[in-house]
């Protein structure tokens, strides 16, 4: 593992934390499956965005 870090969060953000927390845990295990969870979001949304974008796109058959 590299050096460690200290990253500066309120008392509240550090309970929220805390409470995500599985036993035996780290907080470097929470703070990456939080990341890895958002990236998903984010890549979710794109597949979201592209199908409404996609349905704008298409002309409906009765149109044809």
């Amino acid at each position: 593992m590299s050096a460690d870090k200290r990253i500066p969060v309120s008392e509240e953000t550090r309970n929220e934390l805390h409470n995500l927390k599985r036993p035996g845990q780290t907080y470097d295990e929470l703070l990456s499956d939080l990341a890895q969870l958002r990236r998903r979001q984010d890549l979710e949304q794109r597949f979201v965005d592209l199908e409404e974008q996609a349905r704008d796109d298409l002309t409906p058959l009765d149109d044809v």
